[in-house]
């Protein structure tokens, strides 16, 4: 049995955004990733020089035909049975989306049991920062072959076309947005004064909740996605995956703001992601699938 668990596959692909300074897309997916223990396969899906909300910057976009090639080499690497999970973020370009899909596929076909995690990254508070063609695409043809995907509130208000003010509201959106199981981070929090993520699986409905801190740096959504996959990975039940995710997140997002930083800083604070100290509120919700109890 032991030798059948270190033959076990336990890397994980990751496609996203690559930038040279900072700790946003692959640059945290791919550390925390790693830092717990999982090989990474990653593929950069744009190049930045820094975070385009920092000011503008020269953006790299491999040309799509290159791009496909590259992740076609992919499906049939000879190392494909290694791959564990595979996990999608920030797209360059709508093209991109078929690509992914028929990556997941074949990993699927060699792994049933793999997870494809789906972060559809497309916009914020501020509204879509992405071209609403990849929107769509992440919408339409990722979000739907996803097990579990990674949201913001602002991004499922876009999917479900309508505002989600409320956890009520946000639980209903999550219930018809495809995947099994739904984590909504920045989601609506039953605490003064704070906010949370949200996990709806087919069983339960659990909110984590924490403090607010004003303007965060960015990359919480990339880091939340890759945190929550290896907890999964890892064995946990969701209940304490979601809450030893929230508490790592935000004990890294609370360190690097107590110091000023305009990047999360990983490197100093990467004892977080396997042993956070944080304390964070986990409630039990009212399941919309399950019949009410007395």
């Amino acid at each position: 049995m032991n030798a059948e668990k270190a033959d076990a596959p336990r890397a994980v692909i990751v496609i996203s955004s690559h930038v040279a300074r900072g700790s946003v897309g692959n640059r945290a997916a791919v550390f925390a990733l790693e830092t717990l223990g999982f090989p990474v396969w990653a593929v950069p899906t744009v190049i930045l020089p820094w975070h385009p909300g920092h000011s503008r910057a020269t953006r790299i976009l491999p040309p799509l035909d290159q791009f496909k090639a590259l992740m076609a080499d992919l499906e049939r690497a000879p190392w494909l049975g290694e791959v564990r999970a595979v996990l999608s973020g920030y797209l360059g370009e709508a093209g991109q989306a078929e690509a992914v899909a028929s990556l997941v596929a074949a990993v699927k076909a060699k792994t049933p049991n793999a997870l494809y995690v789906c972060d559809p990254v497309m916009g914020d508070s501020g509204g879509l920062y992405v071209p609403e063609s990849t929107a769509a695409a992440l919408r339409d043809r990722l979000m739907p072959i996803a097990d579990i995907a990674t949201p913001n509130r602002y991004e499922l208000e876009w999917m479900a076309g309508a505002p989600l003010p409320d956890i009520k509201s946000v639980t209903a959106a999550a219930l018809h947005a495809g995947p099994s199981t739904m984590l909504v981070t920045s989601a609506p929090s039953l605490m003064a004064g704070g906010t949370g993520n949200f996990l709806l699986d087919g069983s339960q409905a659990l909110l984590a909740e924490h403090r607010m801190i004003e303007k965060p740096p960015n990359g919480l959504g990339d880091l939340t996605a890759a945190v929550y996959l290896a907890r999964i990975l890892s064995g946990q039940l969701p209940a304490k995956a979601l809450q030893s995710t929230t508490a790592a997140v935000y004990e890294i997002l609370a360190r690097t703001a107590k110091r000023g930083g305009d990047e999360l800083q990983l490197e100093t604070d990467a004892q977080s992601l396997s042993h956070p100290m944080s304390m964070v509120q986990l409630r039990h919700l009212t399941h919309p699938g399950r019949d009410r109890r007395a």
